[in-house]
C-alpha cells in the first residue's frame, strides 16, 4: 500500500466516526441534528443582544477594538454625504463597487469614475481604486464581523483587493450572534450557497513578526462601515 493509499484509508476511517456536539469535547456524544447542535453552541458563545439597541452598542464597542471606522447614520438620504466626505478627506480619485440598492442612492453624489464589478473588470484596475463599496448580507453584534458572500458584495475581489473597503449597510442586518448569521444563509441560499462566503472582522492585520500588529497585510488596510436605519 502506498503512502497516498494509507493517508486515504485512515481519512475514510475517520469519516465512520461522528463528530461530537460543538463545545461538548465528548467523542462518544449521539449524532445530532444541525438545529440542536446550534442550539448547543449558543451555551457557550457570548451573549450578542437581545434588543436592536443591545447589538448596536455591542458592534459599536466590537468595532472600536478591532480598529473598523463604524458610523451609525439617521437616515438613509445622509449617506451619500458621508461618502463624498470620506472620498474628499482619503483623496479617491477612482472607486469600485457594484449595483446594489443603497450604492445606487448615492453614485451621482460621488462624481468618481466607478468600476462595476457586475459587468466584469480587469483586476489591475480594481486593484488600483482607492476604495471597494459593497453591501454584505449581515452585521454580527457578537465578534463586530461583517458577513458577505459573492452575491451580496459584488463578486469574490471587490472587498479585498482595493485598500479601503466601505460597506453599506441597513440596521435591519444587525444579528446577535453566529448561529443568528449560519441560519440567514441556510435560510438565504441553501442548496445552491454562493462560491464564496466569508467573515470580515475589522481590517486586513497580521501579528507574525515579533508579535507587532500591521494592518493591511493580506487585504484592506481600512474596513469602514456606514449603517442607516
Amino acid at each position: 500500500m502506498s503512502e497516498r493509499e494509507k493517508i486515504l484509508a485512515r481519512i475514510r476511517e475517520a469519516l465512520t466516526v461522528a463528530a461530537p456536539v460543538p463545545g461538548a469535547h465528548d467523542h462518544h456524544a449521539p449524532p445530532v441534528s444541525e438545529r440542536e447542535a446550534v442550539t448547543h453552541v449558543r451555551e457557550w458563545l457570548p451573549i450578542g443582544g437581545e434588543t436592536i439597541e443591545q447589538r448596536l452598542e455591542l458592534f459599536r464597542v466590537k468595532s472600536l477594538e478591532l480598529k473598523t471606522d463604524f458610523r451609525l447614520l439617521g437616515s438613509e438620504s445622509e449617506l451619500a454625504g458621508e461618502l463624498a466626505k470620506l472620498a474628499k478627506e482619503e483623496g479617491w480619485k477612482k472607486i469600485g463597487a457594484h449595483r446594489f440598492d443603497l450604492f445606487r442612492t448615492c453614485d451621482d453624489a460621488l462624481d468618481l469614475p466607478v468600476i462595476l464589478t457586475d459587468d466584469g473588470y480587469d483586476v489591475n484596475e480594481l486593484e488600483s481604486c482607492d476604495a471597494g463599496i459593497t453591501g454584505c448580507d449581515a452585521l454580527i453584534a457578537q465578534t463586530g464581523s461583517v458577513l458577505v458572500s459573492s452575491r451580496s458584495a459584488g463578486g469574490r475581489a471587490l472587498s479585498v483587493l482595493p485598500p479601503h473597503h466601505v460597506v453599506l449597510a441597513r440596521c435591519g442586518q444587525l444579528l446577535p450572534d453566529l448561529p443568528s448569521a449560519m441560519e440567514l444563509l441556510e435560510t438565504r441560499y441553501a442548496p445552491g450557497y454562493p462560491s464564496f462566503i466569508s467573515l470580515i472582522t475589522g481590517p486586513s492585520r497580521t501579528g507574525d513578526i515579533e508579535r507587532i500588529l500591521v494592518l493591511g497585510a493580506h487585504g484592506p488596510k481600512k474596513l469602514t462601515i456606514l449603517c442607516v436605519p
